[in-house]
């Protein structure tokens, strides 16, 4: 369990980067631009995002993981003013998750925690948040490329070097390591 408890904590600093990665690429109109009134800016989704962590994360262990202080609709009704607002609710939100694995100890794993009263074990509510996190962050990230087109530097292989890549890869020795760790040194 702790090597699990270890690769997730790794998924969620990689995601943490790659939203971090795209903020760096966006300028604030950018952030707050919507494709429709029924769609979500990047900025409404890191409200979003981070209330969840917020809600979830406090007291991890120990209470329902839906405080009844959050509101959740608010999340979607726009109140960041600028760029720097967001990324600092966006870092209040992984501050909070953060502080809540490295309490995590081996044998909390199997125990139960709730969210909305529904019994999770404390792998099950990870693997809910990486799946969440994930889910959203991907959005984030398919806005900025549709906003940045040709200008979008991409987070992961190029279009059109998979092959080098792999070639690459292949020339080196079999190791063991997160796959996450080429991506963080970057």
């Amino acid at each position: 369990m702790s090597s699990y408890l270890h690769s997730a904590i790794k998924l969620f600093l990689y995601y943490q980067d790659l939203g971090n990665k795209t903020f760096a690429q966006l300028d604030d109109a950018q952030l707050f631009w919507q494709a429709n009134a029924e769609s979500n800016s990047i900025a409404l989704i890191v409200q979003h995002i981070s209330g969840n962590m917020l809600s979830r994360w406090t007291d991890f262990l120990t209470s329902d993981g839906e405080k009844p202080w959050r509101n959740r609709d608010a999340e979607f009704e726009l109140s960041i003013k600028n760029k720097l607002e967001l990324i600092e609710i966006w870092n209040k939100g992984w501050q909070c998750l953060f502080t809540a694995l490295d309490h995590i100890k081996e044998t909390d794993m199997e125990r139960t925690v709730y969210i909305r009263n529904q019994g999770h074990t404390v792998v099950e509510a990870i693997n809910r948040q990486l799946a969440h996190y994930s889910y959203h962050i991907g959005q984030i990230v398919f806005i900025a490329k549709i906003l940045l087109d040709d200008h979008w530097q991409t987070l992961s292989i190029a279009r059109g070097n998979s092959t080098s890549y792999n070639n690459d890869k292949f020339n080196q020795e079999k190791s063991v390591q997160h796959f996450t760790d080429e991506f963080l040194k970057k």
